[in-house]
């Protein structure tokens, strides 16, 4: 059943690309496109769970955390484009503390109903990279101004982190 009303939500996707052609109000197109990514979001969950099933579970977060966050990558990609870089910082940097202050959580709260359950104690390996990537984050925009560098930078940083993860027991 639940199956069947993720896929009747599929027609919101012509949906949101005509209401954006036709000129209909953001406003409108904003709610079409929220109720269009759902479905989207479900099928992407359910091929990173299938990927990590022959990749492991660490390039399997790795591909969840990139591309479930796709929407905040494109927005910030978008106002970085239209040189808004103050937008695009604070869209990077809200998804991340909207996934700390809320995501996380609220996935701890839902494991309590499960026979595994997740908690917010994590080892000394997990504990440095958190605190490596809050003073990274906090060296790229204290000074209020980026470059392509930058922006480099926190790629490579990203793929360490991602590669540390893959090959850490």
């Amino acid at each position: 059943m639940l199956d069947k009303i993720f896929l009747g939500l599929l027609i919101f996707v012509p949906a949101t690309l005509a209401a954006h052609y036709f000129n209909i109000s953001p406003l409108i197109v904003f709610f079409i496109s929220a109720l269009s990514i759902v479905p989207l979001a479900k099928f992407i969950g359910q091929a990173t769970e299938e990927l990590s099933i022959y990749t492991g579970p660490a390039l399997g977060g790795f591909l969840s955390a990139t591309f479930g966050n796709a929407a905040e990558h494109t927005s910030a990609i978008t106002m970085a484009i239209k040189n808004k870089m103050d937008l695009a910082t604070q869209i990077s940097i809200g998804s991340a503390t909207q996934i700390v202050m809320f995501v996380m959580p609220a996935l701890i709260l839902v494991s309590l109903m499960f026979k595994t359950q997740m908690s917010l104690v994590f080892n000394t390996f997990e504990l440095i990279v958190i605190v490596l990537s809050v003073m990274i984050a906090n060296l790229i925009v204290e000074d209020g101004e980026t470059n392509w560098f930058e922006g480099l930078q926190l790629i490579v940083a990203y793929v360490i982190i991602a590669v540390a993860f893959f090959l850490h027991p």
